[in-house]
């Protein structure tokens, strides 16, 4: 038989061989790291046995899928440590994903992270028994009956589930036996670096409505070195956690009392919030937009027209006792059917068209509270949102100037090259989960993808992310923890003019359907905030920052200076604040450093008799005295700009 490998070299075999020989005749070296293979273009393990012409590309750690494999065989073992150390545990799932592998297990009391490293010496201990990792089958019968006799309920619930003619498979290690598909690697001493991250509570399969299991985070890589990198840049990825440092700078905060998914925005975060808005208003109005303001709540007549009483109740609160002959009410979760309201409130002519109509807007959705985190998954939410009403020939200019101004935006915050583009498009097979037009959905599309190919957005495309009413542009970005959400978003909706009867008299004085396209500017404000405050590590360019500038008196005959210092800033629109305490001034340096702030003033008999102020700034340090008007032209200038300085000294500021 002969095996064509990826650089197109041809191995000849006169007998059968599992892929993991065909790695070592290759070269012993390859044999020692492989992971897994591409057998035909399908992602096989090392042990499958190759008795025919084919392709083989041997994958390594090096490979995506090489590295799923590994971290795979590393979720494994943790198990396996798991279960010697409290073999009273039941397995459920432990998949490896992008950073690395989990594993969730049903506990009669919560694992916690302070039992980690006794499931980390285990592991150790498994590594150092070398042992063989084997695959075998079992027909469906005796393979639920090995995993009842096991104890193991939540695999007999996967088996049960599994297509007739599925091939079900195990996986063994010593005395450790797994339902699992594959790959794996060949012996359990092929890890050799590997950390537990973090415990965590989950839902089977992640439905509230099923029992809390316990998860152990995990990573696992083929070199120390690169788990050394890795464990640093998670230390610095917690330094800069929003939920964290939004606490610690008084950003924002969150009670029990008051609820999950509903968080306190604080003075300084309130200040952020009110800058971002006013700036998206702003520029909204100088792109052509309409400011509306719409309630927060309505009937449920309204959502069964627009669709979300069908598509979208479950994620809605509802307000009244639908079984009780009553109006019941619901918290908006969108705004666009109360725009489309408002659209036809008055009869538009095609001269009239594109309206567009923007709004910031409170939203409301029922987040299970698994989902919920910080800043990023809320209940309660503010959105940059706006709705334009075009003619079909409109389309491609308006979702065009939507874009531009979306970049536009990005520049300013400083993450423009922070983000990515997804295509998001409907799932042919989930008609209960979008609007069943399968001709609306693929011409829509079709015309999307043009307009993002004239464009010239290097975006990808994902099947099933749609709104239910249409498909959209998402920008994309990941906090610091590696976890990817979306930050922006443009939709075409190709259904909802229609549900609502919207019209435009045209040219020919018929009245026709309009196309709308949805976007949201800055997105949820909260999510961008948090976003923020992880990218900059709290110390914010000058122009969001909530103070600007802190005056440091050294003694309190220079408070009346400060003042006058203070006002004449004001005046100009810079955000000042005075540190009066009768504290040394070293002290004050250093407790306004904390804050991450701009720019610091340091004012002294000197600097009072001359006019000036002794400036320290985040980008250049002790910049000396400065004279007064010329700091002051400086600060107006910088804020008018929007200039961002990206390289925040961080670990100077936290020690």
């Amino acid at each position: 038989m002969k095996v064509t490998l990826k650089d197109g070299s041809v191995k000849e075999y006169n007998e059968a061989k599992a892929i993991i020989d065909i790695a070592t005749d290759i070269s012993e070296g390859l044999g020692r790291v492989a992971c897994a293979a591409e057998l035909n273009g399908e992602v096989v393990d090392l042990r499958t046995v190759i008795s025919q012409d084919a392709e083989l590309n041997i994958l390594t750690f090096n490979d995506e899928a090489g590295k799923r494999a590994y971290r795979h065989t590393a979720s494994h073992i943790m198990a396996q440590a798991v279960k010697r150390l409290y073999p009273s545990v039941k397995l459920a799932i432990g998949p490896a994903i992008d950073t690395g592998f989990y594993y969730d297990f049903e506990t009669e009391s919560a694992l916690k992270d302070d039992q980690l490293k006794a499931i980390e010496a285990e592991m150790k201990k498994i590594i150092k028994e070398k042992q063989d990792i084997e695959r075998f089958e079992l027909p469906r019968n005796e393979a639920i009956t090995l995993m009842e006799e096991k104890g193991e309920i939540y695999k007999v619930e996967l088996i049960n589930e599994l297509p007739e003619d599925a091939i079900i498979s195990f996986y063994k290690q010593g005395e450790f036996v797994d339902l699992c598909a594959g790959p794996h690697l060949m012996n359990t001493k092929a890890v050799q670096a590997y950390a537990l991250l973090s415990t965590a509570g989950a839902y089977w399969r992640g439905d509230e409505r099923n029992k809390m299991l316990s998860r152990i985070y995990g990573t696992a890589f083929s070199r120390k070195s690169d788990l050394k990198d890795y464990l640093n840049q998670l230390a610095e990825a917690k330094k800069r956690d929003h939920n964290k440092l939004g606490r610690e700078l008084g950003i924002f905060t969150t009670s029990d009392i008051v609820g999950q998914g509903l968080p306190l925005v604080m003075p300084k975060g309130a200040k952020i919030l009110q800058i971002l808005q006013r700036y998206v208003e702003d520029i909204e109005e100088n792109w052509g937009y309409e400011f509306t303001k719409t309630p927060m709540m309505a009937k449920s007549d309204l959502f069964k027209i627009s669709g979300h009483w069908d598509h979208y109740k479950d994620g809605m609160f509802i307000l009244g006792d639908e079984e009780k002959e009553e109006e019941i009410y619901a918290l908006r979760p969108m705004t666009c059917p109360f725009q489309y309201v408002i659209y036809k409130a008055t009869q538009h002519s095609y001269r009239d068209l594109p309206v567009r109509l923007s709004e910031t807007s409170t939203l409301f959705r029922n987040e299970s509270s698994g989902e919920m985190h910080g800043l990023i998954r809320l209940r309660q939410f503010t959105l940059s949102d706006a709705h334009i009403i075009c003619t079909p020939n409109q389309v491609e200019q308006e979702f065009t100037s939507v874009v531009e101004l979306l970049q536009e935006i990005m520049r300013a915050l400083g993450i423009e090259d922070d983000v990515w583009y997804r295509f998001s498009k409907w799932d042919a097979e989930r008609t209960d989960k979008y609007i069943d037009n399968p001709e609306a959905w693929e011409s829509t599309q079709d015309s999307m993808r043009d307009i993002l190919n004239n464009i010239g957005l290097d975006y990808y495309e994902a099947d099933g992310e749609a709104a239910f009413y249409g498909p959209k542009l998402d920008v994309q970005f990941r906090n610091v923890h590696g976890k990817e959400d979306t930050l922006l978003t443009i939709q075409i909706d190709f259904a909802l003019a229609e549900r609502f009867d919207m019209s435009y008299v045209d040219k020919d004085n018929i009245k026709k359907r309009p196309f709308i396209i949805h976007r949201s500017s800055i997105g949820c404000y909260e999510r961008t905030l948090a976003m923020l405050i992880e990218k900059y590590a709290g110390a914010f360019p000058l122009w969001m920052a909530p103070t600007q500038v802190k005056l440091l008196p050294i003694s309190e005959k220079n408070h009346d200076y400060a003042q006058k210092i203070a006002k004449k800033l004001r005046s100009m629109g810079v955000r000042v604040d005075i540190d009066m305490r009768a504290e040394k001034i070293g002290y004050k340096i250093r407790e306004a450093r904390l804050e991450r702030l701009p720019y610091l003033a340091i004012i002294g008999q000197e600097e009072e008799e001359n006019t000036c102020v002794s400036v320290r700034s985040r980008e250049k340090g002790d910049e000396g005295s400065i004279d007064l008007e010329a700091f002051a032209k400086r600060l107006v200038e910088e804020n008018a700009t929007k200039y961002i300085y990206h390289q925040h000294m961080i670990k100077e500021e936290d020690e």
